[in-house]
């Protein structure tokens, strides 16, 4: 079975009629499960291996498996290749993914059949074959996160069988090295051009790391952790870079989510802030607009950031343009999900988006005021709020006022 995944047009028509994310799920997950032919699941994982948290360090692990789909089914694994696609296309093609679950411990992984087919699908290079029997008809609606991608109904796994497949060599080549630490690791892919998504996947189901050191992380957890090593790494080349020419103001819209990313010359600090309307995924029944913003200085933060792993995500994509310009710059990103965004599709969609906004051409100004002034006409939630609930925007307009008096006396 051959799916068309540049035609989604009755997705779309499903999408415009049913506005309550609720009937979404429940639409998607029928169709799904009516793919499947009594308690097997057979299609070509993408490749994709889940770990559940729930019961950490007790922990489901499994595979994702579109029913019925033997052809190239990368792109539903493939984050990266996501950008200009829509909502309904996204839930569309993640809606096929149907996961099967086994329970197992963190530690050591491998030890047995199921967990070394799983390692196995998560080195892949390319789509396996998989063949899940389920103790169970997939049940649940799909699964929406704030971190991972989207996916569809879910049941306990009794065995699995999986198909040839071919090691990615560069991620085979960090797994077989048992005295490379998982930092490391994370870093030397990401050098060598592994798509982000891939080394979270790799490190998600413990192919990474000394030794007996090994560990399943939870593929939430292994998104941010990612994200965040790879952006501190970044930095620590930003920081010992020379300051921005100039003010610049970036400008994107995708999903109904509009950015603006603000840059200033000046030594590295970063604000992300995010501005979610009512009927929107994170304030689907309030009434007023949520703002929730995360701060760090030069030196970094010592706890978790308050918006969750979206900071991590943008910081990664905000670290590499300042890497290639080598320059170094105070960064405020300000984001505003619009109702169009009703459903959470993972924080590949703030890495992604803030990697697009920054390729596009950015304008220049003299002085904050009118970089501030071009933000507040891109937006629609005036300036004087989001400097209401920003660290970093007070911080800027407070010193240079402050040294403006300064040089006037």
């Amino acid at each position: 079975m051959a799916y068309d995944y540049d035609n989604v047009s009755n997705s779309m028509s499903v999408y415009r009629n049913m506005k309550d994310p609720r009937m979404l799920k429940r639409y998607y997950r029928f169709k799904t499960v009516d793919l499947i032919k009594g308690n097997e699941v057979t299609g070509a994982s993408p490749p994709e291996v889940f770990v559940g948290r729930m019961g950490y360090p007790n922990v489901y692990i499994g595979p994702m498996v579109p029913p019925q789909q033997f052809e190239d089914t990368s792109l539903l694994g493939t984050p990266e290749r996501w950008v200009g696609r829509s909502i309904p296309e996204i839930v569309e093609f993640r809606s096929a993914l149907v996961r099967g679950m086994f329970r197992t411990k963190i530690s050591n992984p491998g030890k047995n059949r199921i967990e070394d087919m799983l390692q196995e699908l998560a080195l892949a290079d390319k789509c396996a074959n998989v063949d899940a029997k389920l103790k169970r008809s997939p049940s649940g609606v799909m699964h929406f996160d704030e971190n991972s991608q989207p996916f569809g109904p879910s049941a306990p796994m009794e065995s699995m069988e999986l198909g040839n497949t071919r090691a990615n060599p560069q991620v085979e080549k960090a797994f077989m090295d048992t005295d490379l630490k998982a930092r490391d690791a994370i870093i030397e892919l990401y050098e060598k051009g592994t798509f982000v998504s891939k080394i979270q996947k790799a490190l998600s189901a413990g192919l990474l790391g000394m030794g007996d050191n090994r560990k399943l992380v939870p593929t939430r957890w292994s998104i941010t952790a990612v994200d965040d090593t790879l952006s501190k790494k970044k930095l620590e080349t930003v920081k010992e870079s020379d300051y921005l020419d100039e003010i610049k103001v970036f400008y994107n819209v995708a999903l109904d989510n509009r950015w603006a990313i603000l840059m200033v010359p000046g030594q590295w600090s970063y604000e992300s802030m995010e501005a979610w309307y009512p009927k929107t995924t994170w304030n689907m029944d309030g009434t007023d607009i949520e703002i929730g913003a995360s701060y760090e200085g030069f030196d970094g933060r010592k706890t978790y950031a308050e918006i969750g792993g979206c900071y991590y995500a943008a910081r990664l994509a905000v670290s590499e343009y300042l890497t290639r310009k080598q320059a170094q710059a105070k960064v405020v990103i300000l984001r505003e999900a619009h109702p169009g965004y009703i459903m959470p599709v993972g924080v590949w969609n703030v890495r992604e988006h803030v990697r697009d906004t920054l390729v596009k051409e950015p304008e220049g100004f003299a002085t904050m005021t009118d970089a501030l002034s071009c933000i507040s006409k891109k937006l629609d939630i005036p300036m004087r709020v989001w400097i209401k609930h920003s660290v970093l925007l007070k911080k800027l307009l407070y010193q240079r006022q402050l040294s403006q008096r300064t040089v006037a006396q």
